[in-house]
């Protein structure tokens, strides 16, 4: 079957020079990543899903963490705006 899609030119220009540089002609490679688009699990994420939770968990502290708790750094900062007795 022949198909004519467009591509942009800048994307076309390198996608030719590296297949000639590897010795390929385009349509192979065109044939060889269709194939492995249709061949990749057909498990369909969620509209909108990404790989929010494993970013999320990137910050996650340790539960042995010693540490002040998030009361304590907000009852620091309020009390750092209330004018002090001495003054």
């Amino acid at each position: 079957m022949k198909a004519t899609i467009d591509i942009p030119d800048d994307l076309y220009r390198r996608v030719k020079a590296k297949t000639a540089l590897k010795g390929r002609a385009v349509r192979d490679v065109t044939i060889e990543l269709y194939q492995r688009w249709v061949n990749e699990s057909d498990e369909v994420p969620p509209a909108g899903a990404s790989n929010w939770l494993d970013e999320l968990r990137k910050y996650q502290i340790p539960a042995g963490m010693q540490g002040p708790t998030a009361r304590e750094i907000l009852e620091e900062g309020r009390n750092r705006l209330e004018p002090k007795g001495d003054q």
